[in-house]
This record gives C-alpha cells, structure tokens and sequence, in this order.
C-alpha cells in the first residue's frame, strides 16, 4: 500500500497531521516499551528494581538520540533529493543510510559494554540497586544494532511521507514486548534481566518487520538489496546534518545524566518517583518530537523544490498544531497524574515526588513547542550545526551551572525540578534569533 504524502503541493495542515500523528503514536509506543518495563517491575517485583531501570533512562536515551539524529540526516538528505526530483541520488542515500546504520549500531554497543562499569560508577548509582542497573544496562546494549536499525529505516520511510508503516511496526513489537514481560517475569522470575532481554527482542522484531517492508515497497524509498553501495557524497550529508542534531540529543541527555547523578544521591524514592513521572511525561515530548519532525521533513523537500515561501508556511502551520496538542495532552496529565503515578508505584513517597517532578516538567513544556520546531525547520533547510551548539549552551550550559551553584544551596527534589524550565527558556530565545538570522540569509541567496 502506498502511504506517500505529497508534501510539495495542496494544503498543509491536514498532510502535517496525517504524517505526525502517526509519528507521535510511534514515539508513545517506544516509550511505552520502558512504561511496560517499570509497570511489570513495580507491580511484580519492587521499587529497588524501578530505579535500577529509571537510572538507565538518561543514558539509554543519550544513545538513542545519537541514532536518532544521525537518522534524522538521513531524512532530510532522501527528502531533499526527492524534492528536487533526483531519484538516483535518493535511492543512493537509501543505501547508504542503512549501511551507515548497521556500521554505528554494532559500534555504540561494543563500546556502550566497555564503558558499563565506568559510568555506574560516575552516576553514583546506590548500592542497593547498582547489580540490577548494570544488569539492565549490558542487555539492554545488545539491542543496540537493531535499534539503530529500525530508526534509520523509519527516517527513510518518513522522508517520503510515510509514517504509519514504522507505526505498524513498533505496534507489533509493543504487544510482544509487554507478553515477554509477563512471562519473563512473572513465570521465570527474572526480574531486571527479563525485561531487558523483552525489549532487545521486540526491537529485534521491528527492525526485521520495516527491512523487509523497504525491500518490498513500490515506491521511491525501494531497497534493492542486490545493488547495496556505500556512496561517500551521501554519507557527508547525512553526517553534516545528523551528527549535529544527534549531538543536540544527547546534550539533553547528557545534562539528564547529570541530574541523574543528583537525583540518586537523593535516595531511592526520588529515583523510583523521577522513571515513573518520566514515563509519563515523555509523552508529551512524543507530540512536541512528531510536530518538529514533521517540520524538518516537510521544509526538506519543499526547500529541495525551491518554495521557500511555503517552507516558511510549514514552520508556522506546524508550531501552532503542535500548541494545540500540547495542551490538550498536558491538562489530561497534570489533572489525573496521581491515578497515572500510582500505576507505576503506589508508596505515598514516591507518588508526591513524581507529582512535583510532573509540574514542574510538564506545564512549561510550551516553550519546548517553539524549540523542536524552530530546529526541526532549521535542520530541513540542512542548518544543522547552528541549533546544536546554541543547545550546548542553553541546555547543558545552564543546568550545569545550576547543579554545581544553585542546587547544592538548595539541595531539594523541587529545585532540582526547576532547572528544566530555565534551560529551555533561554535556548529557545537563542534559537529564535538563530532562526531569523538564517531565514534572512536564504532570502538574500534566493534573490541574488
């Protein structure tokens, strides 16, 4: 079935909720993989358990974001090409793309298993819980290449519009990851290790779903196996562009690791309350990511046509979308977050900790609305380096600067919490004025 958009023609608001809807549902379902985790874990074995995989959270996501930007270069490069009706160099960025990905995947995972003990280490992880986080973390890396994999795969299919087979995909994975759950643990009796072997598998079983669906698709993004070839041109680009916005990820993730750190030396409930809340409140970020992504795929190949007006429509048209979801999205958890918390964990503790971390992240989140979509529209013009460094600066900059003066004058689970909103106030003023600098000077090219 052809599920393409025609992103160059008609109107946009309705092709831009067709495409990420479909997206933001796979980024709930990825998340819903760790949800499914710390539920089974909570409810079946205990809060120790909980904050051992909560305290893997930031790291497993620094990795991921590493695949998802570098991904997401792949997307603009194929977007691109097939915006300005170059099939040839599509087709050879669609092999590339997954050559590139297997090569990185393997790569992260031998040196994520090197650098295991070492990390547990500087993460101060509680002895109490340290065997399981190391436990999850080792098995957890053996995934890494089919994780790699399946986003590079779901980058090719989005550069042509399609967001529902990925969808599809992790769909599949979902319902066996959460049955292997069960039974890892409920009947095996393998705690940390069980959850972490479900989810290498259900990974495994959708990067194999979407490989076989490239090399079966009619349309552009067609993967012929028989003519897979490295092409270097392609390669730069996608590296020009993706590693910067990869690096942009793991900024976050990085200075997550940080307050990581700080919310372990707070003991376990805060560990426990921080991997509930979080898996809540990603989702939100699922919306904001999809909205953003949407912008970087839509503007990618209206930019390769040449509209620059209607890439200009696209960053507005997706902003306000993504205002509107934010908020229907962020009431319905701000308003039943106690019943959603106590899914996870019913201590009293654990459940007061996760509502002040709930507040704090969630209600501000409109300001991240601006943020993705201010650089998801810069990375489909192929600005890529500009919204990373800017984010190096206001996101890692700032909440280090306040973990290291602010936070040890005031060492709460609630001052700790206020850091997030700070940080994203001042990167999004940043690339704001990033974002008007550059559209000036693609005016000025296109006139002269």
């Amino acid at each position: 079935m052809n599920r393409d958009i025609d992103m160059l023609n008609g109107t946009l608001w309705d092709k831009i909720i067709i495409f990420a809807i479909p997206l933001a549902l796979t980024g709930f379902l990825q998340q819903l993989f760790n949800a499914a985790d710390v539920a089974v874990l909570g409810q079946f074995v205990g809060k120790n358990a909980i904050a051992a995989v909560g305290n893997n959270i930031s790291l497993i996501g620094l990795l991921v974001n590493l695949f998802l930007g570098l991904s997401l270069g792949a997307n603009v490069v194929i977007a691109q090409n097939i915006g300005a009706n170059r099939l040839d160099k599509a087709h050879s960025a669609v092999s590339t793309s997954l050559i590139v990905a297997i090569i990185t995947g393997f790569v992260i995972a031998i040196i994520g298993e090197i650098l295991t003990d070492p990390v547990i280490e500087w993460m101060q992880v509680p002895n109490e819980v340290r065997d399981m986080a190391e436990t999850y973390l080792r098995i957890y890396l053996i995934g890494m290449p089919a994780i790699s994999i399946y986003n590079f795969e779901a980058a090719i299919f989005r550069s042509r519009g399609d967001t529902k087979t990925p969808l599809i995909s992790l769909l599949i994975a979902s319902v066996i990851n959460i049955a292997l759950n069960l039974i890892f643990v409920t009947i095996f009796d393998l705690s940390v290790a069980g959850v972490a072997w479900a989810t290498v598998i259900a990974n495994c079983v959708s990067a194999v779903y979407l490989f076989y669906a490239l090399i079966h698709t009619k349309s552009i993004i067609h993967l012929d196996i028989h003519t897979l070839h490295f092409d270097k041109f392609a390669v730069k680009e996608i590296i020009r562009i993706g590693l910067p916005a990869g690096i942009q990820g793991m900024v976050f993730s990085i200075s997550n690791l940080l307050i990581q750190a700080a919310i372990n030396n707070l003991g376990a409930n805060a560990m426990a309350a921080s991997a509930a809340a979080f898996t809540i409140e990603i989702n939100v970020y699922c919306f904001m990511s999809a909205f953003g992504q949407a912008a970087t795929t839509f503007v990618s190949q209206n930019f390769g046509a040449g509209n620059l007006p209607r890439c200009k429509r696209i960053t507005w048209v997706t902003m306000l979308l993504n205002g509107i979801f934010f908020i229907m999205i962020a009431a319905t958890i701000l308003i039943f977050a106690e019943p959603m918390l106590k899914f996870f964990n019913t201590d009293p503790n654990v459940v007061e900790l996760g509502k002040i971390r709930l507040l704090y992240i969630v209600s501000p989140q409109f300001i991240n609305v601006i943020m993705e979509i201010i650089s998801g529209s810069l990375r489909g013009y192929g600005i890529s380096t500009p919204p990373a460094a800017l984010t190096l600066i206001g996101v890692c900059g700032v909440r280090i600067t306040w973990l290291y003066t602010i936070f040890p004058q005031s060492p709460t689970y609630e001052t700790l919490m206020a850091v997030y909103p700070i940080s994203w106030l001042l990167t999004t003023i940043l690339l704001a004025i990033a974002y008007k600098y550059y559209i000036n000077r693609l005016k000025v090219r296109k006139l002269a």
